[in-house]
């Protein structure tokens, strides 16, 4: 049955959309001017996370029971006494470590009731086992022997953590992208942890098949088969079949720079990418926003284009602000608008506009 709720996080609050019938509509906004980086429902719980950036104020993590009618805010995750980061732009001076971006959060298995994960700047990820009441950092990915001279800020001062996944056949296999770090894989609950950047291209650094310093914007599991990984980064489409310990290059004509991917749930060979121009040029390619979809695993690509617009478009798609359910799919730009597809990207309409930019797009 399809989700009938969407969640976003946007530049101006949190917005809860239900579905009337044919169209969507708001019918919960929270914490208007204040940005939400990441928003999403627990599936195991149905409770609502929610990370908030409140500036001079600092990291903000809330949670709600209602389906965001009302948000509590919990103590969100702190960096131990002592720990530093290592500030590459400053001749990799030691620097007190302190939560500066809440990324993301994501449940953990199924098997792991009370479990999450927190994705941060500068780079660390948090576990909590206690349903979001206490953190831990995990220390084994923090003092990775990459990180000092590896881990630099991209489009932000500092390394983020943001993504975060979960082998649903065993919980204990974990995933993380370190923007800018590299892939990193652990197979013990994240006691210890090793780089999976085989195959992968940085042009910005002196040596682009580096083992480190690799810049995941997002990446996903096939959840049909979860050894089967997709990324997009500054410098392409990425593939494994192999659970990240090699990747293949699957970009195509202007299906490379870009954000967001999704998967098809059950086949691994199907994806969809929403690309920009470049790093330096954040907008749609040639004014014209469209939808890259392979389903040959890469070899080629769609550009699904009908219901989006085409001349003098703006519009780019941050990593999550693309979402998948069965057959609907939504994505929302930073220009705040916010496209729907019934038929898996087929046909798009525009279901928000005027809308604040929108940071990520969860359907719930």
């Amino acid at each position: 049955m399809s989700k009938n709720r969407i969640i976003l996080g946007t530049r101006k609050g949190l917005l809860v959309l239900d579905r009337n019938g044919r169209d969507w509509k708001v019918t919960h906004s929270q914490y208007h001017g204040i940005p939400f980086s990441y928003a999403m429902v627990d599936h195991r719980t149905g409770t609502l996370w929610a990370c908030a950036d409140h500036g001079h104020w600092g990291q903000k993590l809330y949670r709600s029971d209602d389906g965001g009618a009302t948000l509590a805010e919990v103590e969100a995750p702190k960096y131990p006494e002592g720990a530093v980061y290592y500030d590459i732009w400053a001749d990799g001076a030691e620097k007190p470590a302190a939560v500066t971006y809440l990324w993301t959060i994501m449940p953990g298995g199924d098997d792991q009731p009370g479990t999450l994960y927190a994705g941060t700047e500068p780079g660390g990820i948090f576990r909590s086992d206690d349903d979001g009441q206490t953190w831990h950092l995990l220390e084994g990915l923090w003092e990775h022997a990459s990180r000092q001279k590896n881990w630099f800020g991209g489009g932000r001062d500092q390394a983020g953590s943001c993504s975060i996944l979960i082998d649903p056949r065993n919980s204990n296999y974990l995933f993380v992208g370190v923007s800018v770090g590299g892939v990193y894989a652990s197979v013990d609950g994240g006691e210890t942890w090793e780089g999976r950047n085989k195959g992968l291209r940085a042009d910005f650094l002196p040596d682009p098949y580096a083992e480190y310093g690799h810049d995941p914007h997002c990446i996903v599991a096939a959840p049909g088969n979860p050894d089967v990984l997709w990324q997009q980064n500054h410098c392409g489409v990425f593939r494994s079949v192999d659970a990240g310990r090699s990747w293949t290059d699957v970009s195509s004509g202007p299906v490379k720079f870009g954000f967001p991917i999704v998967v098809d749930e059950n086949d691994p060979d199907t994806a969809w990418v929403v690309p920009g121009i470049s790093d330096e040029m954040r907008m749609a390619v040639d004014g014209a926003l469209f939808v890259g979809r392979t389903e040959d695993g890469g070899k080629t690509w769609q550009h699904l284009r009908s219901g989006l617009p085409q001349s003098n478009c703006y519009d780019i798609v941050f990593r999550h602000a693309l979402d998948l359910d069965g057959e609907q799919m939504i994505f929302g730009s930073t220009c705040g608008n916010l496209f729907y597809s019934a038929n898996r990207g087929d046909q798009w309409a525009c279901v928000g506009n005027y809308l604040p930019p929108i940071y990520s797009a969860r359907f719930a």
